[in-house]
């Protein structure tokens, strides 16, 4: 397949463009110098010619991921690319109660303004003709551990283990990308344990 990878610079991003050259695929990586994420012009002229995207850019900035998400619509449908799959935050995944956990009471401030730029960007998607899907790993910060090769994705709550690794997300990912399983949806990833 020819994928294209938006933020392949990043930490979630070097080990998805490593995963999908490893399996054999023609990689574009999307570097913040190269393409502009958030200009749709600049997306589909990169996209063109690309059977699925990848979205790993990231900023701090909680603007961002709407205005990427708006990019990426336009950009991904004047290219026709088939694709797009979105690296997402855990925050965003339900408690038990089916809250977002971002809307939970106690909550920090400051990381629900980043979070609700991720929201933001799903009800973009929800409302766009792609074929999407946002992949969110457990709301904890990512671990360089080697893979598991036990990679569960399904459903929105927030998985009952935090374990999870960048490699076991570019796994998750190209997955995706090759036999895709959910569509419109935010889908929680976890790690199978033994």
């Amino acid at each position: 397949m020819r994928i294209v990878i938006f933020g392949a610079g990043g930490r979630a991003g070097r080990r998805i463009v490593a995963e999908a050259r490893a399996r054999g695929h023609e990689v574009t990586a999307a570097f913040r110098d190269v393409a502009d994420v958030t200009d749709a012009a600049s997306v589909a002229s990169l996209a063109a010619g690309h059977d699925a995207a990848v979205m790993a850019a990231s900023q701090l900035d909680p603007a961002f991921f709407p205005r990427a998400a708006a990019a990426l619509i336009e950009g991904l449908t004047g290219a026709e690319t088939g694709r797009l799959v979105v690296i997402g935050i855990g925050t965003t995944l339900e408690t038990a109660d089916g809250v977002p956990l971002y809307l939970t009471p106690g909550f920090p401030a400051d990381a629900r303004a980043f979070t609700e730029g991720h929201a933001e960007e799903l009800e973009l998607l929800r409302r766009s003709d792609l074929d999407w899907v946002v992949l969110a790993p457990p709301p904890v910060f990512l671990h360089d551990d080697p893979a598991t090769g036990r990679v569960s994705a399904g459903g929105s709550r927030v998985p009952a283990d935090e374990s999870f690794g960048y490699p076991d997300l570019a796994v998750a990912v190209l997955d995706e990308v090759e036999q895709p399983r959910h569509h419109g949806e935010l889908v929680a990833l976890s790690c199978d344990r033994p």
